[in-house]
C-alpha cells in the first residue's frame, strides 16, 4: 500500500492539475513497481512560500536572486 506525500508551494495549482499529479503518480507506481492503484494513496500538501526555503533563503528571495543573476 504505497503512500506518497507531495509538497508544493501554495501558488495556485488547480484541482485539475492536482488530479493529474495524483493520477500520474499512481500510474507510475503501477508501471514501475507493479503497485495496485486501488491501494495507492497520494496526498498533496500546499506550503506557503514564506514557509519554504531553498539554499537558506525563503523561496521568494531565492527566486528574486535567481532572476537578478539571469539578467
Amino acid at each position: 500500500m504505497p503512500y506518497v506525500n507531495v509538497k508544493i508551494t501554495r501558488e495556485g495549482a488547480t484541482p485539475k492539475q492536482k488530479a493529474a499529479l495524483m493520477q500520474g503518480i499512481t500510474n507510475l507506481l503501477a508501471e514501475v513497481l507493479d503497485k495496485n492503484p486501488a491501494t495507492t494513496f497520494v496526498v498533496i500538501d500546499e506550503v506557503d512560500t514564506a514557509d519554504w526555503g531553498i539554499a537558506g533563503l525563503p523561496v521568494e528571495e531565492f527566486r528574486r536572486r535567481q532572476e537578478a543573476a539571469a539578467t
